[in-house]
């Protein structure tokens, strides 16, 4: 690399890293990347590529993020202080529904979760066998010859379940 080059770089380089540093700067006031882009004058892009490129600036625009998201929620629940202060009824019922948990609302849950190793009833396989016989996904049909179903635990196949089983007639469509 010849002198000029070194000194070309060295300008584009040290032009960069002042970029990045108002750019960064920008985003802990205000943490949104578009905005702070279109106030440095840097391109969406060229932040994007920084990322890819620089783990260091990634790490460092992450970071920069958090806190201005930090001081965007610390401006917002100043105003929401400000709104209660003066009788809001909403911001009241917005800050009791959120920070005390006697205020939210509730919803209950109750169910019973299936595990993996559940198995099939032999009336569940035989069902699913007879459905992709009526779908032409079995033995049945050569294009889907490659379909192989995993054996029970009582010992067949959904294959053999629905041979021994007495399934639903077939539709008529």
């Amino acid at each position: 690399m010849t002198n000029r080059h070194a000194t070309h770089k060295a300008v584009v380089d040290a032009r960069k890293a002042q970029e990045q540093a108002l750019l960064l700067e920008q985003l802990r006031k205000l943490p949104v990347v578009s905005v702070a882009c279109e106030k440095t004058g840097v391109s969406r892009a060229s932040y994007y590529r920084w990322r890819r490129e620089d783990s260091t600036f990634a790490a460092s625009a992450d970071e920069a993020l958090q806190d201005g998201t930090s001081l965007v929620s610390d401006m917002a629940e100043s105003q929401l202080l400000s709104q209660i202060r003066d009788g809001n009824l909403g911001a009241v019922m917005y800050w009791l529904k959120h920070r005390n948990p006697n205020y939210n609302n509730k919803l209950e849950v109750t169910a019973r979760l299936k595990h993996e190793d559940d198995n099939l009833t032999p009336e569940q396989e035989a069902a699913i066998t007879e459905a992709l016989r009526l779908a032409s996904l079995t033995e049945d049909d050569p294009s889907t010859s490659s379909i192989s179903l995993p054996p029970s635990s009582h010992g067949t196949t959904p294959t053999d379940a629905a041979d021994s089983e007495t399934v639903a007639p077939d539709v008529q469509g």
